[in-house]
């Protein structure tokens, strides 16, 4: 049986998030303070004290979540002897793929803090906070998500974001559309349509001005060879 270590991406967040890991360990508390350094903000106080709006704030839950996944990886190296070239494969979940990418070594701490910032930010200027949504299908199949999302279409920019399993798809777009998309769904007797903690939409055309400019970051950046195998899906 081979080993994966996967990484979250946004909608994971919660206040108080890599507390307990930093309390516990000096090596947890070296790398939130390290990302704090790097964004010369102090990010671990809106991690452990909220408020959750600020959290959700996609320019402030990149970087975060990628510090608590990273806390979380340095303390499995650093105190359990377990470190990640043991995995074959690494993955990530969107901003995951980031912290994938930092936990093998292709970047290096300070810097995918720095560019889960920029990415966070270039992602809020394409989209106003309140203007975009995202929602959870749960317990939807393709087909029944995309006829959602047509209905959603006609109140605005609505797309199938993330096939993440059988039975649970996630759309984004216009507020108003996935909304829409997200009602209808619920009126096909899918088990669920949730809306998800986000403060802009994800995965779709609306996030084109944030490809151009973390294409042109990602540029300028050096990317180190990855010492295990990490399995894309941005």
């Amino acid at each position: 049986m081979k080993l994966a270590f996967t990484f979250p991406g946004q909608g994971s967040q919660s206040v108080g998030m890599g507390k307990d890991l930093a309390d516990a360990f000096a090596c947890a508390r070296d790398v939130f303070e390290e990302v704090n350094d790097a964004l010369s903000q102090n990010l671990s106080k809106i991690m452990w004290e909220g408020p959750m709006e600020d959290l959700t704030l996609t320019a402030n839950t990149q970087p975060a979540l990628m510090a608590s996944s990273l806390a979380a990886m340095r303390v499995l190296e650093q105190e359990f002897d377990f470190p990640v070239t043991e995995a074959a494969y690494v993955a990530g979940h969107s901003l995951g793929e980031y912290s994938a990418l930092c936990a093998v070594g292709s970047f290096d701490l300070a810097t995918t803090a720095r560019l889960l910032r920029l990415r966070g930010e270039a992602m809020q200027k394409a989209v106003a906070v309140g203007d975009g949504a995202m929602a959870a299908l749960l317990g939807a199949s393709l087909e029944q998500a995309d006829e959602a999302v047509k209905i959603g279409q006609k109140h605005g920019t609505c797309q199938i974001a993330n096939d993440n399993a059988n039975g649970q798809v996630v759309i984004s777009g216009a507020k108003a559309a996935v909304e829409a998309a997200a009602d209808a769904a619920q009126e096909m007797k899918v088990r669920k349509a949730v809306l998800l903690p986000v403060s802009a939409p994800f995965h779709c055309d609306l996030m084109a001005p944030a490809a151009e400019a973390m294409a042109e970051a990602l540029a300028d950046t050096t990317m180190k060879t990855p010492r295990v195998a990490v399995v894309n899906n941005v």
